[in-house]
């Protein structure tokens, strides 16, 4: 079975003497709960796996008694130490004050108890880290597949990666694309929005929300302002409400409002954001457009590409804790800008006859970025950026 490199990064701290409970977090469908049932049937802690699916949300209660199922089973068995893993646990109210209360008294009494936390909804359950548990964990980013893991895991070809995207559970529907729609909208999309998302954040405007996700998505790759978004959204709102709800999106790693690069942050924050979607196959099921209608077309075509590009480094981002922007200045523009540390390096992508404009060396005149790079035709193939782990363009 494929692994992902999350595995030997879990794998290696759960061998490590107690220190932190691990927490996985991600988006939906990337494999979390797949990664700890491989790491479970080759450590050679002993441990037990437990799912909060289906029990009542009141029932808090029930991660204190599954604590001491588990303390009594590393007792009874002699077990120096003990590994468990909780499933879903953000599905329970005050889940991170009991999980809290029960680590702490773990480690007063001297047990070596270890623990794995994870769910459906990365921003539950990030949520509840940080109010509850601070100090108390690491966390284990997941983000969605890239193309390097779609193609060895599951033989996907490039043009296929681009539009389909990188959820794996969707690899094998691809032959019919009404199927594969359907589960990308029923299977990731209402699950994300109506659970993950209207569990944790106060939605005023439920409607809304799903309606500028499904727009934004189908504006991936372009620039549009909130004011123009709002006119195209029959729920009633206003531009603050949008761009609350955008930075949800962007939290649950679905859709990302990029800012437009600039040496100040009010320029950075008030500019017109570049919506952009963190897996292409959200822009793919929204589009009503086919892979071969895309795909012949190239003003189509080419924006597929760039939000592939986008999907790629927006995913890297949020491991390595870079922030991503755009920039514009009149008809020059750069497709992506990576800042970490006050460096910069400057992205635009060129897929087949779109033309390379002055913009790369207008920002680099201003910006002096580590590098100027061209993506695509003329420029570093797609494959081969597609493959590059980003951190290795600031070293």
């Amino acid at each position: 079975m494929f692994k992902r490199p999350q595995f030997k990064e879990l794998a290696s701290r759960i061998s490590e003497s107690r220190n932190k409970l691990q927490a996985i977090v991600g988006p939906r469908q990337v494999g979390k709960s797949t990664l700890i049932k491989q790491v479970l049937q080759e450590t050679e802690v002993p441990g037990m796996m437990v799912s909060a699916d289906g029990v009542p949300k009141d029932n808090t209660a029930w991660i204190g008694e599954t604590w001491d199922t588990a303390r009594a089973r590393m007792r009874l068995g002699n077990h120096g130490e003990y590994l468990l893993v909780i499933d879903e646990v953000h599905k329970l109210d005050n889940w991170s004050e009991e999980v809290k209360k029960q680590w702490d008294a773990d480690t007063f009494n001297d047990v070596n108890m270890k623990v794995v936390i994870l769910g459906s909804s990365r921003l539950l359950l990030k949520d509840g880290l940080t109010e509850s548990l601070a100090g108390r964990y690491e966390l284990i980013r997941m983000p969605h597949w890239s193309w390097p893991e779609m193609r060895e895991a599951f033989g996907m070809d490039l043009d296929r990666y681009v539009y389909f995207g990188g959820y794996p559970g969707s690899a094998g529907f691809i032959g019919d694309e009404s199927r594969w729609r359907r589960y990308i909208r029923d299977s990731i999309i209402a699950p994300a929005i109506e659970q993950d998302i209207m569990m944790t954040k106060t939605v005023y405007k439920p409607g809304l929300m799903r309606q500028l996700f499904e727009l934004g998505c189908t504006y991936s790759g372009k620039e549009i302002s909130l004011t123009k978004l709002l006119g195209q959204l029959q729920d009633a709102g206003n531009v603050t409400t949008l761009a609350s709800y955008l930075n949800t999106l962007s939290e649950a790693q679905l859709l990302c409002s990029l800012h437009k690069y600039a040496s100040d942050n009010a320029r950075k924050y008030n500019s017109v954001p570049k919506m952009m979607v963190y897996n292409t196959a959200l822009l793919s099921a929204l589009s009503g457009m086919t892979f071969e209608k895309v795909f012949t077309a190239p003003k189509q075509w080419v924006r597929w590409v760039e939000s592939a590009v986008g999907a790629h480094i927006l995913n890297m981002a949020e491991n390595l804790d870079y922030k991503v922007y755009y920039w514009r200045e009149r008809d020059d523009e750069v497709d992506f800008v990576i800042e970490s540390n006050r460096r910069c390096v400057a992205v635009e992508v060129k897929s087949g006859s779109r033309p390379t404009d002055r913009g790369l060396s207008k920002f680099a005149a201003a910006f002096h970025p580590v590098h100027s790079l061209v993506v695509g035709t003329g420029g570093i193939p797609l494959e081969e950026f597609l493959s590059w782990d980003l951190r290795t363009l600031f070293e």
